[in-house]
């Protein structure tokens, strides 16, 4: 279409709507009374909108569970008032439009205000009678705002009445609407009596203690953290935020500290509500699918049913054939019931009250386009110098009240998607934890502890995130078609030529989404990759420390980052590119329509201008928006369907797993009869029952994540208060059989019967489970405190002298999984643990392994024969000096059981093995599910740190040091950040000049134009107005007259000279946009680079103390969450916000130049917005810390149960910990609810200060329009300007608010990278490349503290361990033996004293030349994830033959063959091995080194007795002249040892050879022979 479009002014709109004339749009009085118009628009829609957007903040509302229900008759017909007048309306909508009266629209306007207003209303009072306003007669707002449509419909009955049509029984549809109209009178009448009507209550004393339906008379005082949010506030006090003053209040004074000072949830929104509410939606879906396939079944039983009959009737007998088929119904009804959709029950839990918001949604975006509409219509009566003055007041009040809604709306639907959005997390996140706890341990073991944890987090965020994706995904597409139509109005057909240019990047930025996904997904593998290999690095420091494979592992971790660069490289150029786009769409797009529209022969004018370039920044939105709105969408769906597929896990059925049958022998307390056992689940999916066959024989799966062992026929018997000992070799079977016993694994046939299973197990596992707490916590395990009981299980588990060691005793906060204990202190604290559950049945994993002597005699005596000699005890151990104390002794081989009998006759076959046998079992003996491995035990007598020092991460506080600033403009470079400065610079400055030349050029034309035509400056009249007459009764559309258009030739020259300069200027734009773009890209990634590198050379660098005081989780969060904010996150907000601030200075400068008298209002409104803006962020930085802050604590707490899930589930403490794991997402779930909160707290001011902007820019332009002193083009600009500053100010707070945030993490890893305290890695004396040749270790005075205050670990130690010589160390724990390897290695620096080896000064010597020329084999094995090769030798240095020499001599290269070789994976921390298994490794790794000087720190703990005697064989051999130094808990490992030293209290008591200490009866080394009953 060419010619002149239309210009749609607010009294354009109004004078088509109503028919009137459009120099009086309005007319108040007509005919002696109120005009049709003015009623219906005044008196009938604006009531009407007030009374739904009131009504719609009631909706949340929590209803009241204190009181009880009672019958109130006035809330009763309140709403059936409301719901039949929403029905009368809408009769009156079907009978105006089949009436077809000119009038048409303004009545379906009045009428659909009005169904809505009435039916949201309708729901409001529904959620208002079931709240604690039920007692009362309600809001007093909400009978205010009724009350005022009763003009409207009395002046409407009165027209009727006056109007003999409406009476005329011919005309039925005119009689229909009076019907309708006494109707709804009547009804509101029957609404005001209803509110008069008081609350019906039951007939006792108001005051009466008894009375059910009151609330207390004296509600109990609420303490600071107790206030509920937003509950019992008003409807003002909910749309603005007031409630949440006092809180920001609080914010700003410095005082939200902790969790405790957030508000509580709104009832609706507890975490414990959301879950019931969740459970029962939940419960009411199985029961749907359980009846549908229940009839589905019967419907296919009925129909095999005559064949039945006609055999019953022929004699035959059929009922165990229909047995067998109503239990296969049963089974498929039960599968069934698993698999309830996620979705469904999420869409019955919250579908409804989500998808209603969807109605503020579309009303917001309705209203969104008001704007430019009316801006046209107020630039047109600026260009029309002779235009009434009413006219521009009109649009001007028109362009405020319309700003002011949509903000409103906006803001609501967001806050309550929010709420939706919550309730969802909470659901979900609780559902995968039950899951967690009830889910079969065979159908766990296929996922990966990382696997679970993701599924909580990431996968829930993702999940959740997709509730404001949905909203979006059905409104961009109508707001990108409604733009178009307008558009269209606009220029005409002239704007297809950049909608091509807009469709053409349709492709492209799919093909941009999609590679972008690709490389994200690549990174994020690589990023897993990475922080896997950093996990295992961490878990195994000390490894990686004492061998010196400190710039290996760098190296490795190096290769990881470069990968993980390269596609964060791509990603960012890919998002660059993205960014240029977005950055010049608006630009390339608005200058192809002004071109296009001018070479068409078209004038353009101010008004046609700033319309369409507002409407062309309303296109690109959806344009852009839409490919994310899509993968966020697609995102959800995956993650959906991740979480689905573990909650359709077959769970754990304990009713199904044992015997309900209770065996002949009541005697009996444990029966396994040709039981068989797996650790694999039955079917590949993990949701089928068992099979009930069992299996031939063991079979095994090299690798499997779960292991292959399996456990067959199994026939044992174990009476009440019985001691049964399992014994057996490494890899047997022993550890299995007890979570055979737990129900823990996958019965494959035979049966179990434990007696009072429900009352649960007490279980100790062979790595011990220590939880994130303190000594007695643990050992309490949500049991009440019995003093007497608890001193006792403390003796009997010898933990006494340890207690009085801890700074703060029983009170000390243990680190995470017990890295501050030795290994023997956490065995006994889990067994502490185990002891005071006062189960009947203790099954106990090898407690004696990891301790003395002397304590393991004392856990025997006191523990296993004391306190627990009334109860079942099941005792698998190496320890067989203890076997001849059992009542019943077991040997297992192979997963099978091979004799049972008295110890005397198992012991026989334990020792008379041949000893030259080879370990060939390559089983691998599952341990407890997923536990983390234990640190080492060198740590044996660090000290508990106190809470100061192991407690929660402590949160920064106040705003950011100008040094973090300083670190990231370092990080990216000085110079760059400048160019980066610069481009962005330009770019504003271009893009701004370019508007200001289109407005200038428009001024130009209109100066040229000026007395051209007759009566230029007049408005035509209504009926000859080029306007489209939207609301004409014959249809939608009609003619438009077009305008004489000047010929082309006649202003070519002029045309040619502005375009050729606007399109200059806007292609420097694209050009700068383009640089900007790309520098930008190029500056975060060099940013990350610098900072990851820094951050990992400072921690492999530093001291042993800051990772025993320092959990594993905190560590590791810098190098994942704070890297992948550093790498990803923190860029990209960074530049939104850059963006930001030089469009508001350059849009501040524009609005200015073009109003100066605008500077008036600016500046109070500048001074609020900084207040404002102030004040909300020192509250959202505190909130948004404390979200992370209670964060941790939820993923640390789910991490926890899944490495302890055994012991929980064998306890039967599931209860608890679903209880605990609710408490801690209730407290982050508050902050979260607070942080939201507070956005749309500020979000509703900003808007408001736009809404001020945009009504004093309207002011100015109306009043200077009277005093002809105003350019329209400038005007125009000020104005398209002004619409969009409310989202640019809020866009600035949040972006500014949102780095902050981001540079929280600059300011963890940069705390890390400056504070973390090093190891001095140089030395002042070169030793010889031989050095020590000979290895004499020499003590000199050797004093040593951990920590200032603490007493000293090593105190005045002189000792002097000849070259070649085999000496043994022993002392009870704490006495320091540990921390003579520690000062050796320097882990720990002497406080005074010196180490002297072969006369060099240790101290004197370079760290990485130290610890490469000795060897150590720790006490707790640890592997990295790998093959064989990369355990054995990292660095590469020996062919494969002495790799396969050293595991020979190990007695492993058996099991390493069958697994697979060199190359064969030992799984995560060697998982696919047992622990003995791992143990030899370990050694073999040691025997490698070939150094002078080995330290072994009871190496063969896990061991087996005859595999510990070739050890210790293979290991004489091999160091036979090299200096040895052995730390034992089991002495006969170094009675053969040349010296052995005796420490306590971190001094040296004897220093001699063995034969003569235990001669000796006065000597500590007697005192440990004669306890062992040597």
């Amino acid at each position: 279409m060419e010619g002149h479009s239309v210009v749609l002014g607010t009294a354009d709109i109004i004078s088509e709507l109503c028919h009137t004339n459009i120099h009086d749009p309005l007319p108040v009085w007509r005919n002696g009374t109120f005009s049709p118009c003015f009623n219906q628009l005044v008196f009938g829609s604006v009531p009407y909108a007030a009374v739904a957007v009131i009504s719609a903040c009631y909706l949340s509302t929590p209803r009241c569970t204190y009181l009880e229900a009672h019958r109130s008759y006035g809330w009763g017909f309140r709403a059936a008032s409301a719901l039949l007048l929403g029905l009368l309306c809408i009769g009156d909508v079907v009978a105006v439009a089949l009436l077809q009266d000119p009038d048409v629209y303004l009545d379906v306007l009045a009428d659909g205000c009005a169904v809505i207003a009435w039916l949201v209303h309708f729901g409001a009072v529904v959620v208002l009678q079931r709240s604690a306003y039920r007692c009362t007669r309600g809001p007093p707002v909400l009978v205010v705002l009724v009350v005022l449509l009763i003009p409207n419909l009395v002046i409407t009955l009165m027209a009727y009445v006056q109007n003999s049509d409406y009476l005329d029984l011919s005309q039925a549809w005119r009689v229909v609407r009076l019907a309708l109209a006494v109707a709804r009178a009547v009804f509101l009448l029957l609404y005001l009596s209803a509110f008069a009507v008081p609350c019906i209550r039951a007939l006792r004393d108001p005051l009466s203690i008894n009375a059910s339906d009151l609330s207390p008379l004296l509600p109990r005082e609420m303490g600071a953290g107790e206030l509920v949010a937003e509950d019992g506030s008003g409807w003002l006090s909910r749309l603005l935020y007031l409630w949440l003053s006092p809180l920001l209040r609080q914010g700003e004074r410095g005082e939200l500290e902790r969790p405790g000072d957030v508000f509580q949830l709104p009832q609706r929104l507890r975490t414990a509500a959301v879950h019931r509410r969740f459970r029962r939606c939940w419960e009411d879906c199985q029961k749907e699918a359980r009846s549908a396939s229940a009839t589905r079944h019967r419907r296919r039983t009925e129909a095999s049913q005559p064949s039945g009959a006609s055999s019953l009737l022929n004699g035959s007998w059929t009922e165990p054939q229909e047995d067998a088929a109503a239990l296969v119904v049963r089974e498929e009804v039960e599968e069934d019931t698993e698999d309830v959709s996620l979705l469904r029950v999420l869409h019955r839990a919250f579908g409804l009250r989500y998808y209603s918001l969807g109605v503020l949604k579309l009303a917001a975006s309705m209203l969104a386009f008001a704007g430019p509409l009316l801006l046209s219509g107020l630039v047109g009566f600026m260009e029309s110098a002779s235009a009434p003055v009413r006219q521009g007041a009109w649009c001007a009040a028109g362009l405020v009240a319309s700003a002011l809604l949509s903000a409103l709306l906006r803001n609501v639907f967001v806050f309550q998607v929010s709420k939706v959005s919550l309730e969802a997390r909470a659901a979900v996140i609780s559902a995968i934890y039950g899951k967690t706890l009830r889910v079969s341990g065979a159908a766990l073991a296929r996922f990966t502890l990382g696997e679970v944890v993701n599924f909580m987090s990431t996968d829930t965020d993702r999940l959740v995130n997709f509730f404001n994706s949905f909203h979006e995904a059905w409104s961009l597409p109508f707001q990108f078609a409604l733009a178009l139509y307008l558009l269209y109005l606009q220029v005409g057909v002239a704007f297809l030529g950049g909608l091509a240019v807009a469709i053409l990047l349709v492709p492209l930025n799919k093909v941009l989404a999609s590679r972008i996904l690709d490389n994200n997904r690549h990174m994020l593998a690589h990023k897993d990759s990475r922080v896997k290999l950093m996990t295992e690095v961490l878990f195994g420091i000390r490894v990686l420390k004492f061998y010196n494979w400190e710039q290996h592992f760098a190296q490795k971790i190096g290769e990881c980052r470069k990968r993980e660069l390269s596609r964060l490289k791509a990603l960012k150029y890919l998002d660059a590119v993205c960014v240029y786009t977005w950055a010049a769409l608006p630009v390339v797009i608005s200058i192809l329509t002004f071109v296009t529209y001018v070479l068409l022969g078209n004038q353009l004018t101010a008004a046609k201008v700033f319309t369409t370039l507002a409407l062309v920044g309303m296109l690109i939105l959806p344009l852009n928006s839409f490919p994310w709105v899509l993968n966020g969408t697609l995102e959800a769906k995956v993650s959906l369907d991740r979480i689905q597929r573990f909650l359709r896990l077959r769970n754990q059925d304990l009713s199904a797993y044992y015997n309900k049958d209770a065996p002949e022998d009541p005697l009996s307390a444990l029966e396994l009869w040709q039981a068989s056992f797996s650790w694999q689940s039955s079917d590949p999916d993990g949701t089928g029952t068992s099979t009930g066959h069992p299996l031939e024989g063991p079979t095994h799966t090299p690798g499997s994540p779960t292991g292959g062992l399996l456990l067959s026929r199994l026939n044992l018997s174990v009476q009440q208060g019985r001691l049964v000992a399992v014994v057996g070799k490494v890899g047997c079977g022993k550890s299995s059989l007890l979570a055979a016993i737990s129900g823990e694994l996958q019965r494959l046939g035979g049966s179990v019967y434990v007696a009072g299973r429900t009352e649960g197990l007490g279980l100790a596992t062979q790595e011990p489970w220590i939880q994130h707490a303190t000594v007695r916590d643990n050992i309490l395990f949500g049991r009440d405190f019995d003093s007497a009981f608890y001193q006792a299980a403390i003796e009997a588990c010898a933990l006494s002298d340890d207690l009085n060691m801890l700074p703060n005793g029983d009170r000390t906060e243990v680190g995470e999984n017990g890295v501050t204990l030795s290994g023997g202190q956490k065995s006994r604290l889990a067994l502490a643990r185990a002891v005071y559950m006062d189960k009947e049945i203790y099954l106990l994993d090898d407690p004696l392994a990891a301790v003395d002597t002397d304590v393991a005699n004392h856990l025997m005596e006191k523990c296993i024969l004391g306190i627990l000699s009334t109860k079942t005890r099941i005792l698998c151990t190496h320890r067989i000096e203890f076997l001849d104390r059992a009542d019943v002794a077991v040997l297992m081989d192979n997963g099978t059981i091979i004799k049972i009998g008295s110890p005397n006759e198992v012991l026989p076959l334990v020792e008379a093995e041949p000893k030259d046998r080879k370990n060939d079992s390559n089983k691998k003996e599952k341990d407890d599910i997923g536990q983390e491995n234990e640190q080492e035990s060198f740590n044996e007598l660090l000290p508990e740190e106190g809470p100061e020092d192991s407690g929660e991460e402590q949160k920064q506080v106040g705003g950011l040091a100008w040094s973090v600033y300083r670190a990231y403009w370092r990080a990216v470079g000085g110079a760059l950040a400048v160019s980066i400065l610069l481009s962005l610079f330009l770019m504003q400055a271009s893009k701004n000049v370019s508007e200001w030349w289109l407005s200038h050029w428009i001024s130009h034309l209109k100066s040229n134009s000026t007395g051209v035509g007759a009566d230029a400056g007049l408005l035509p009249p209504p009926h000859s107005s080029p306007l489209l007459l939207l609301f004409s009764p014959g249809g939608l559309t009609s003619p438009m007259l077009l305008r004489e258009t000047s010929s082309l030739a006649n202003m070519s020259s002029d045309v040619k000279f502005y375009m050729t300069v606007y399109g200059s200027l806007a292609g420097a734009n694209t050009l700068f946009t383009a640089v900007r773009a790309f520098l930008f890209a190029y500056g975060g990634i060099r940013a990350a680079t610098v900072i990851h590198n820094r951050l990992l050379d400072r921690i492999l660098k530093a001291t042993v103390t800051f990772f025993d005081t320092t959990p594993l989780g905190r560590v590791l969060n810098r190098f994942s969450s704070d890297m992948y904010i550093v790498d990803d996150a923190m860029p990209f907000v960074l530049n939104i916000l850059l963006a930001n601030v030089f469009g508001l200075l350059g849009m501040l400068v524009v609005m200015a130049y073009g109003l100066p008298w605008l500077l008036l209002p600016l500046l109070p409104l500048g001074v609020l917005y900084h207040r404002t803006q102030r004040f909300y962020r020192h509250s959202s930085r505190e909130l948004k810390r404390l979200c992370s802050l209670t964060l941790s604590p939820v993923y640390s707490h789910f991490s926890e149960t899944l490495a302890g899930l055994g012991t929980v589930r064998a306890s039967g403490n599931g209860a608890r910990f679903e209880a605990e794991n609710e408490h801690r997402l209730e407290q982050n779930q508050r902050c979260l609810f607070a942080s939201n909160a507070a956005m749309q707290w500020l979000d509703i001011r900003l808007q408001m200060i736009g809404v001020a902007v945009v009504t004093g820019i309207s002011v100015i332009a109306v009043v200077q329009h009277q005093f002809k002193s105003i350019d329209p083009g400038l005007v125009g600009l000020s104005l398209s300007y002004a619409l969009s500053i409310t989202n640019l100010l809020s866009g600035l707070i949040f972006t500014y608010a949102q780095t902050e945030m981001q540079l929280v993490s600059i300011e963890r890893t940069e705390e890390y990278s400056t504070t973390v305290p090093v190891e001095p890695q140089e030395g002042s004396q070169q030793v010889p490349p031989t050095w020590p040749h000979h290895g004499r270790v020499e003590f000199s005075g050797a004093v040593l503290t951990y920590r200032p205050g603490l007493p000293n670990a090593l105190d005045g130690v002189n000792v002097e361990v000849l070259p070649g010589e085999r000496v043994g160390i022993v002392g009870r724990t704490g006495s320091g033996k540990s921390t003579l390897f520690l000062a050796l290695f320097r882990m720990q620096e002497l406080n005074q004293g010196c180490i002297r080896l072969d006369g060099v000064d240790i101290s004197q010597v370079a760290l990485s030349q130290l610890r490469s020329k000795m060897a150590v084999i720790p006490q707790d094995p640890f592997l990295f994830s790998g093959s064989v090769r990369d355990n054995l030798d990292p660095c590469g240095r020996h062919a494969d033959l002495r790799l396969l020499d050293a595991l020979e001599q190990c007695h492993l290269d058996q099991v390493v063959r069958r697994m697979g070789g060199l190359e064969a994976e030992v799984g995560e921390k060697g998982k696919c091995l047992s622990v003995g298994q791992r143990q030899l490794l370990c050694l073999a790794r040691a025997l490698l080194t070939e150094a002078n000087v080995l330290c072994i720190d009871e190496a063969t703990a896990s061991v087996d007795q005859k595999t510990d005697l070739l050890l210790q064989k293979t290991i004489r051999e091999t160091f036979k002249d090299k200096t040895v130094l052995t730390i034992a808990h089991r002495l006969n490992t170094i009675m053969d040892s040349d010296r052995v030293l005796v420490m306590h209290a971190g001094k040296v008591v004897e220093f001699d050879s063995p034969a003569a200490l235990s001669q000796r009866e006065d000597s500590f080394f007697h005192r440990l022979l004669g306890g062992r009953g040597a």
